[in-house]
């Protein structure tokens, strides 16, 4: 058995994660930013001639760009940097990689359905790999993608989840969603989690920057936590619909942070 640990941000996939691994030792854990057979988010996604290129722009760090890339499972000609994983203080090095990410309608999306489906499908074919946990690997980075930068309606996005579903057909897997019932809780306790040791706010202003320079956000006039909030609500409903219409055999919904250890043995 798999599982895709999923829910929005701060509902505590992480902990969720590292629990999942205690009980189910055998498995691996991957981890956001971790190389992983599916998910390809926090990664570059380059071709061979793009590689060489940045080994050489890069050549003083090439060796720990190398010792964190990966070949892609269903095209051997592309390479995945795990780049986020690269500590450097070369300066430029992170936002120049980060361009070559499939998220935030930097490919078509003729391309990244493509790329993502593909990858499901190479991954649920191979039958010999290990059992594995994912921490947001189904929904998070794919629903934001599509809400926010493709300004892609409910029913387009429940329309690629069947083609999702059918991408992962012969695969044991089981969704683990945690739902969030108080949005605007959660977004106060992470605020204060993702802060420094003087309380300045690390990941809050990046998140409202992300959230407002977005196509959607821009053609529909949106902007501070209000909107934000309302993001959140939107997007866990439209989760628990895919869930419910597309997944429903294949998932446990649990209250965030309010569940035991059995709960999740069970």
């Amino acid at each position: 058995m798999n599982y895709f640990v999923e829910g929005l941000q701060g509902s505590g996939k992480s902990t969720l994660v590292q629990k999942l691994s205690e009980l189910s030792p055998e498995c691996i854990a991957i981890r956001e930013g971790d190389y992983s057979p599916v998910e390809l988010a926090w990664c570059a996604y380059v071709d061979e001639k793009k590689y060489r290129e940045i080994l050489g722009k890069y050549s003083d760090i090439r060796e720990l760009i190398e010792a964190k890339t990966f070949s892609d499972s269903d095209d051997s000609k592309k390479r995945i940097i795990c780049y986020t994983q690269i500590i450097t203080d070369i300066p430029g090095f992170h936002k120049d990689l980060e361009q070559y990410e499939i998220y935030n309608n930097r490919v078509s999306y003729e391309d990244f359905k493509s790329i993502i489906l593909k990858r499901y499908k190479a991954w649920s074919k191979n039958s010999l790999q290990e059992s594995k946990i994912f921490e947001c690997s189904l929904f998070q980075n794919i629903v934001e993608d599509m809400i926010l930068f493709r300004c892609a309606a409910d029913e387009e996005i429940l329309e690629f989840y069947k083609s999702v579903r059918e991408a992962l057909e012969g695969k044991d897997y089981h969704i683990i969603y945690l739902k969030t019932e108080d949005v605007r809780g959660i977004l106060e306790v992470i605020r204060k989690e993702r802060s420094d040791d003087k309380g300045n706010e690390l990941w809050f202003p990046l998140m409202m920057r992300y959230f407002e320079e977005c196509p959607y956000s821009k053609a529909k006039g949106l902007s501070g936590e209000e909107d934000l909030i309302k993001h959140f609500i939107h997007r866990q409903e439209l989760e628990l619909r895919i869930i419910e219409e597309v997944f429903s055999d294949r998932c446990t919904v649990v209250a965030s942070k309010n569940y035991t250890d059995e709960d999740i043995r069970r």
